[in-house]
């Protein structure tokens, strides 16, 4: 090798050496005392395009709150050749960094148990929260505080907000959410432990204000009412409290938040549910940036766990999508179905409720499915909606598509690009343990 060649290579060596120690050198210096992990449950690209179309329809903006933050991309797929992640096991990979099967809560594949982001946090004297507007036992709230075989065992999951011996005390310290069903039981009152160890408590959100640290908020048997039923911020009101409640804790926290129903109304393909619960979501990530805006020690992630209902803004062949008729549409699917069976006229509700005029056929054989069970048959109501406004969905279920990540704040700069879903926990590990 001729001299001037030689040091050639060693000139890129050491630059390359020295970027490195820089770049080791700005994780550490950069890393935020505060983490706020928001997810959008079942939230695909095109559920945040439908959004912004709302948001034009009714403000006449084109940006949206997600326009504040940087832009990446996750695959979701869990530890199997099926490609399609379920909540669990998408869940445990955004908590622990490790792939597993459908159904698993932090727990691999032999079912051993997983370090989570959190139990690490109070590892590290981070103090945690959640606010979800599920209950608290389901998929994605429970990877981050317990650890089960199955999802389904969610007596057994909401155990571990008082059995996980990750420190001396229980190891969520705001507990925000639905879920009375599996926290106060005839074998056991979760909901009297915890006060018992000095939480504050309400199961009214008006009083959300005077929970002091640690707090427990359980509002509902087992979710909220949709949001389009409700007409609520709940999602920003729960995420305004647990802010405040850790803003000033010494060593910094981790927090989630979680758009639960984004996924529910996707599975029951109901554009309208959907979007109010994006809105929902929406309003929550702004509290979160409005905290962040203000301070040089958090990060603020946002991502979804999966795509549900592989939504389409189109259909029939036709290039068109009405979202000025979706914005009028009053009521899920869910609840018309309900109230049929409970004696209401489908058409009367039809008319009250969206905007479109259909016929004594489509009328009649929407009706003919009443026989079954409110969801099934709340589907048949949302198939003919859906044909109205040119919305199309290829599935109930859930889909491979990969899914967005937003970030702001301190280290925002590491979650631009293609990454894995596990990528983001290993990410936010080592955050924690700086």
């Amino acid at each position: 090798m001729s001299k001037s060649r030689r040091l050639i290579c060693l000139i890129g060596l050491f630059l390359l050496t020295s970027c490195g120690n820089i770049n080791s050198s700005h994780s550490v210096n950069k890393a935020p005392k505060n983490i706020i992990l928001i997810i959008g449950d079942g939230m695909g690209p095109t559920h945040i395009s439908a959004y912004r179309y709302l948001t034009e329809h009714k403000s006449g903006s084109t940006q949206t709150v997600f326009d504040k933050f940087k832009l990446g991309t996750a695959s979701t797929f869990p530890a199997d050749n099926t490609l399609v992640t379920d909540s669990a096991a998408a869940a445990t990979a955004l908590a622990t960094g490790i792939k597993t099967y459908n159904g698993a809560i932090a727990v691999d594949k032999q079912q051993n148990h997983l370090t989570t982001l959190f139990e690490i946090a109070k590892q590290h004297n981070k103090q945690t929260g959640l606010a979800v507007t599920s209950d608290i036992a389901h998929a994605t709230p429970a990877s981050f505080y317990s650890h089960q075989q199955r999802r389904k065992q969610k007596n057994e999951i909401a155990n571990w907000l008082v059995d996980n011996q990750t420190s001396k005390q229980p190891i969520v310290d705001v507990i925000l959410g639905g879920g009375k069903f599996f926290m106060k039981r005839s074998d056991r009152d979760l909901i009297a432990e915890l006060q018992a160890k000095g939480y504050s408590y309400t199961d009214n959100m008006a009083q959300l204000a005077q929970l002091t640290k640690p707090a427990l908020g359980i509002f509902h048997s087992i979710g909220f009412p949709s949001a389009l039923d409700s007409d609520t911020q709940r999602l920003s009101q729960m995420t305004d409290t647990a802010l405040n409640l850790l803003k000033n804790s010494e060593q910094g926290f981790v927090l989630l938040v979680e758009g639960s129903q984004i996924d529910w109304c996707g599975h029951q393909n109901d554009i309208a549910c959907l979007l109010a619960e994006m809105a929902d979501f929406a309003n929550a990530i702004d509290t979160a940036y409005q905290f962040a805006s203000q301070r040089d020690d958090t990060l603020i992630v946002i991502t979804a766990d999966h795509e549900t209902g592989g939504l389409a803004l189109a259909s029939q062949g036709k290039y068109l999508w009405k979202v000025d008729e979706v914005a009028k549409i009053s009521m899920t699917t869910k609840t018309m179905a309900a109230k049929v069976k409970q004696g209401n006229d489908l058409a009367t509700l039809l008319s009250q409720h969206t905007p479109f005029t259909y016929s004594e056929q489509e009328i009649a054989q929407a009706q003919s499915y009443s026989h079954l069970a409110t969801e099934p048959f709340a589907l048949h109501i949302t198939k003919l909606i859906n044909k109205k406004s040119n919305t199309g969905f290829s599935t109930t279920g859930h889909s491979a598509t990969d899914v967005q990540v937003f970030s702001y704040g301190t280290g925002s700069e590491h979650f631009t690009g293609f990454m894995d879903n596990t990528d983001i926990a290993k990410k936010l590990i080592q955050f924690v343990k700086q």
